[in-house]
C-alpha cells in the first residue's frame, strides 16, 4: 500500500526532487499508517493483492471482451424486429465463498448489457433479464470461473 501511495505522490507533483522525494516519503508513510489502522490492512493483505494482481488484469480483460460481446449481441436483438423481449427475474445461488467475490460477480453482470442484478443477500442473487438466455448459470460460466480463480 505504501509504495502505490507513494508512486501516486511521486505522479501528482510531476517533479522529481529531494524535497519532493522526502515530504512524499513522511506523507505516504502517515497516510499509509493510517490505512492499515483505520481499514486493518497488513502487509500480507498487501503482497496477496500483488500475487494476485496478474489474475486481475485477466479477469478485467474477459470482462471487457464480455461486455463487447453483450453489447453487440444487444444490437442484434434491437436490430431485429422478430425478437421478443421477455423481461425475467432469475434467481440462483453462485456457490461463491468470499464477500469480495459476490460484489464482483454482481457488479460484472450490472455491467453486462442485457442484465442487471436486483439483489445480492449472502450466495442468493436476483437477475433481471430482457431474456432468459442473456445470463449464463451453468458452472462453466466464465465470470464464476475467474472469480472462483480470484478467491482461492
Amino acid at each position: 500500500m505504501y509504495l502505490l501511495v507513494f508512486l501516486f505522490w511521486l505522479i501528482l507533483c510531476g517533479k522529481l526532487t529531494l524535497e519532493v522525494i522526502l515530504t512524499g516519503a513522511v506523507l505516504t508513510a502517515a497516510i499509509a499508517a493510517a490505512l492499515y489502522v483505520l481499514f486493518g490492512h497488513t502487509i500480507g493483505r498487501d503482497l496477496a493483492f500483488f500475487r494476485k494482481l496478474p489474475l486481475f488484469l485477466g479477469y478485467l480483460a474477459v470482462l471487457i471482451w464480455e461486455i463487447i460481446k453483450a453489447s453487440s449481441q444487444m444490437v442484434r436483438f434491437i436490430l431485429n424486429e422478430k425478437n421478443t423481449i421477455e423481461p425475467t427475474l432469475i434467481s440462483f445461488h453462485a456457490g461463491l465463498k468470499t464477500q469480495f467475490g459476490r460484489f464482483v460477480l454482481a457488479n460484472s453482470i450490472t455491467l453486462t448489457p442485457g442484465t442487471i442484478t436486483v439483489e445480492a443477500e449472502g450466495d442468493r442473487f436476483t437477475v433481471h433479464c430482457l431474456r432468459p438466455d442473456f445470463l449464463d448459470l451453468s458452472e462453466n460460466s466464465v465470470f464464476l470461473k475467474w472469480i472462483r480463480r480470484l478467491e482461492a
